[in-house]
């Protein structure tokens, strides 16, 4: 059966979602987080990067989230994904994110802004400094490394390939243990600096061994499954969390180059994260929240002017083509768009950010939906994700909506 696409005042009736974002849960569309307190509390500004994506901003705004820190938030454009703002070059000539302003002093390094929270506000359980912590510190940086000599590697060989996946594995095998330590899923007692230090790149090492090795960090190491287990429990974390199809494709700009190995699994891997399906990657593991889809209508009905105006195919056309996917999420029902709408709905599904745009979930919900419209009228992708910038997703244009 097929239905006619719901006008846009028709779609604005399904949905209710509206989050708060100064004491509610962590939400990356925040400029300023009170945890219930006052105005008047806060003494920190945190400086993160507009497309909630830069792993050194997750590992500090992680921190301030878990313990409750009031905060502003002023965003800034990495390079990967337009030019840096120049007010902020006149804060940190270096351009470098993240920064953090105490007290009216300016702190850059993710380290040394985390030692001054501590110093500032106490440690998250252990601190940075503590034996514990630095030991396992010293391990995240020796899987960060065999991480990087895996995927950013060009190798020629399946064999070689090999080699390097083994000694990611022999480091992989070291955190295993360090988890096994505890009764609990994180590397200490209870959830802490040593977790936050993890996160970035563990999340990012899950997305692109995925989609460019055909290897599962989280599913073949049961301590990291169920560590990863340990931090969806929280919606600190989740209000950070990133999806499998916006690291595997951000991180070949940012990181010089990843390679795939071109494995029967690895092609697999890349043609489900690309085209779905999306719900069941391993990527994410908690209940899907009941009003996943309503997120999604909100932030595409908040921006739809713009979506509508940067995408590739003609204005009148897009609306349509966008109103009849919305209306396929919501309703089940499909919704045939115009014949030459499939480049555009593919273009916009191909650039939806996580968390930047919208929660896992609610991303997955609109990437399946968009898709579904576009394979009733046809099979063309979109314009191409270009691997030596994102550009394609500036967030300039949204800025003012």
């Amino acid at each position: 059966m097929t239905i006619a696409p719901l006008s846009w005042t028709e779609l604005a009736a399904l949905t209710e979602f509206n989050p708060d974002p100064i004491n509610g849960p962590t939400n990356p569309q925040a400029l300023l987080r009170l945890f219930g307190q006052p105005e008047s509390a806060v003494r920190v500004t945190l400086y993160r990067d507009n497309h909630a994506w830069c792993p050194y901003c997750q590992k500090v705004w992680l921190w301030l989230e878990e313990k409750q820190i009031p905060y502003r938030i002023k965003k800034v454009t990495m390079f990967c994904y337009g030019e840096k703002e120049r007010w902020y070059k006149q804060i940190v000539p270096s351009g470098m994110l993240p920064a953090l302003e105490l007290d009216g002093r300016i702190i850059t390094e993710s380290d040394d802004i985390l030692l001054a929270l501590e110093q500032a506000f106490g440690p998250l359980v252990w601190g940075m400094e503590d034996p514990q912590v630095i030991a396992l510190r010293r391990l995240e940086r020796q899987l960060f490394r065999a991480w990087c000599r895996w995927l950013c590697s060009p190798t020629r060989t399946l064999d070689r390939d090999q080699v390097l996946r083994e000694q990611f594995e022999a480091v992989v095998a070291h955190v295993e243990t360090a988890l096994a330590q505890t009764p609990g899923p994180y590397f200490l007692p209870e959830f802490s600096t040593a977790d936050v230090v993890f996160t970035p790149y563990v999340e990012r090492m899950n997305a692109s061994l995925y989609y460019y090795k055909g290897y599962s960090l989280r599913e073949v190491n049961p301590h990291l499954g169920a560590w990863f287990d340990g931090l969806e429990s929280r919606s600190t974390y989740r209000g950070t969390q990133s999806d499998f199809h916006t690291h595997a494709h951000d991180l070949p700009p940012q990181m010089g180059g990843c390679y795939g190995n071109g494995t029967a699994a690895a092609l697999a891997n890349q043609g489900r994260v690309n085209g779905g399906p999306w719900l069941g990657l391993p990527d994410v593991a908690y209940p899907e929240p009941e009003n996943a889809r309503q997120e999604a209508l909100q932030r595409v009905l908040k921006h739809r002017e713009t979506l509508i105006s940067v995408n590739p195919v003609e204005d009148g056309v897009f609306d349509l083509a966008l109103r009849c996917a919305l209306t396929q999420m919501m309703t089940g029902e499909d919704c045939p768009p115009s014949p030459e709408a499939d480049l555009g709905l593919r273009y916009l599904r191909d650039r939806i950010s996580v968390p930047r745009d919208m929660s896992i979930y609610a991303a997955k919900r609109l990437r399946a939906a968009l898709e579904a419209t576009a394979a009733l009228v046809g099979d063309r992708p979109g314009p191409e994700i270009p691997i030596q910038h994102r550009r394609d997703q500036s967030s300039i244009p949204f800025a003012h909506a």
